[in-house]
Formats: C-alpha cells, sequence, structure tokens
C-alpha cells in the first residue's frame, strides 16, 4: 500500500460521534477523491464502557447515574440529534431502551473486515442503534446486521469466541497509544485527530499527513 493512504478509526458502536465522524469522513474522501488521492478506511474497536455487563443495561437508568441526571441525559441526547441532523443522520434516541455492552459489536466489525465488508457492516450497526432504536447486545440484530452487510453464518460465528480477545486486546492498545476519547484518526499510525471534525477539516489533517509521511520516506 501506498504512503499515507491508511486511515485507521478507532471507534465504539455506541458512540454517536463516531457514526457522525462516519458522514464527515466520508465527504471529506469524496473532496479528496476528486483531487485524485485514495484511501483505504479500517475501523478499530474502542469499549466507552469496558465494565458494562454482558446484558446490557437500562439505557434510561444508566445515563441518568452516568451523567448526573435524567435532565442532563436529555440534554446530551438533543444535542447529538441536531449534530446528527445536520450531516444527514435522524437520530432517534427515544427508541433507544439499552446501554449495550458492545464486544460483540466489535467482533462482527471484525469480521466484516475480514471479508471486506466492514463498511457496510459498521454503517449498519450504526443505523440499527441511533436510527432504529435496536438492541446491539443482542447476537440476533447483530446476525441480520451482519446478514445486511453480506456475511454468512453471523449467528454461528457470534455463538462463539472467536476474536473476543483481540477485540479486548485491541481496545487496551488503543489506551496505551493514548486513545481515551472516540472517534480517534490515524494515518499509517500517525495520530490525527479525536472527534467528528468537519469534512473540510478532516480533507486538510489527511491531506497535511499524508505529505508529511510521503517527506519523511523521501529523506
Amino acid at each position: 500500500m501506498d504512503t499515507g493512504t491508511r486511515i485507521d478509526i478507532v471507534s465504539d458502536a455506541i458512540c454517536p460521534w463516531c457514526y457522525i465522524g462516519k458522514r464527515q469522513l466520508e465527504s471529506a474522501l469524496a473532496i479528496l477523491a476528486a483531487e485524485g488521492m485514495t484511501f483505504s478506511v479500517h475501523w478499530n474497536p474502542f469499549q466507552l464502557n469496558p465494565d458494562m455487563p454482558k446484558e446490557g443495561r437500562d439505557r434510561a437508568a444508566y445515563r441518568a447515574a452516568k451523567f448526573g441526571s435524567a435532565e442532563k441525559s436529555a440534554e446530551l441526547d438533543q444535542r447529538i440529534t441536531e449534530a446528527g441532523a445536520a450531516v444527514g443522520l435522524g437520530f432517534r434516541t427515544d427508541l433507544i431502551t439499552r446501554t449495550p455492552n458492545t464486544i460483540d459489536a466489535h467482533r462482527l466489525i471484525w469480521l466484516a473486515g475480514e471479508h471486506g465488508v466492514q463498511d457496510a457492516a459498521m454503517e449498519a450497526v450504526f443505523r440499527a442503534y441511533f436510527v432504529e432504536g435496536r438492541d446491539i447486545g443482542d447476537p440476533a440484530v447483530l446476525a441480520a446486521c451482519g446478514a445486511e452487510a453480506g456475511l454468512r453464518d453471523v449467528g454461528v460465528f457470534l455463538d462463539g469466541e472467536l476474536a473476543e480477545e483481540d477485540m479486548r486486546a485491541a481496545d487496551q492498545a488503543a489506551r496505551d497509544a493514548g486513545v481515551s476519547g472516540v472517534p480517534s484518526f490515524f494515518l499509517d499510525g500517525y495520530n490525527l485527530f479525536s472527534g467528528a471534525m468537519p469534512a473540510e477539516t478532516i480533507a486538510g489533517a489527511l491531506r497535511h499527513a499524508r505529505a508529511t509521511l510521503r517527506e519523511r520516506e523521501r529523506a
């Protein structure tokens, strides 16, 4: 692969800013494609709630405790709903009843990457949670997301433990590398930024980082 072409995104499937960041990145890549620059995108695991029970928790109660009140939780939901709408995403936080454990979602996204359909799986998982209000800790929901992305026998995969330890190790590796918030973006391992930046900002960061990496290669 050419220098300065691999984008790695560290994210969690229940992070609304990661979904917004995905849309902003897509717009940025369209800008750069018009300039003759192409990239490959890879999604990497991070658990915002690593101690979440396997069955998840009631979202309203969990967020009220986490953020101090139901009112604060609602305020944050309104903020991300407005931010999502600005990039064409119809968040329906009113439909979400569970805050899930996301380890199996990360396993599914990894599996999709092995079959070349990671973007489609990531989109399906994000949409299931944020737009349809489905419990992405539920293997049946994840199996449907996988099938939508073109994967087969996802239920059988999810029934096992393949890649679970790898996902936990990758999560820890991201923390060891200094990631504390998501989405975090890297180009060929070069840390770009964290957060759902505007498309033009992302495009500018990718241009600069790509030029820097290629200059280093020639030095």
